[in-house]
């Protein structure tokens, strides 16, 4: 009986009634990817957890990255990242 109490509304069944339906979906979409895990790029293994508002640490290597509130890496971060490697790549062979 127990099992299906949040089945549709899975994290967010702790607001109940409150606050509408459309803002419970989109903060459960914010409060699952900031509870998950991700893979940690130093040593490749799933553990990395967030600690607070953009501090992600990996239990296993114990390393400390600084990312997005609620998630890892952010659209605009992965947009910079490939927009220095590009400038880096075009800089690598003009010299």
């Amino acid at each position: 009986m127990g099992k299906n109490r949040t089945r549709k509304v899975g994290i967010t069944g702790k607001y109940g009634t409150r606050y509408g339906a459309t803002l419970r979906k989109l903060l459960r979409k914010v409060e699952v990817s900031q509870h998950a895990t991700y893979r940690c790029t130093f040593c490749g293994k799933d553990s990395v957890k967030r600690t607070n508002a953009g501090i992600w640490s990996c239990k296993s290597c114990k390393k400390v990255v600084a990312g997005g509130a609620y998630s890892l890496s952010t659209a605009s971060a992965v947009t910079v990242r490939s927009t220095i490697a590009r400038l880096r790549k075009i800089q690598s062979e003009s010299a």
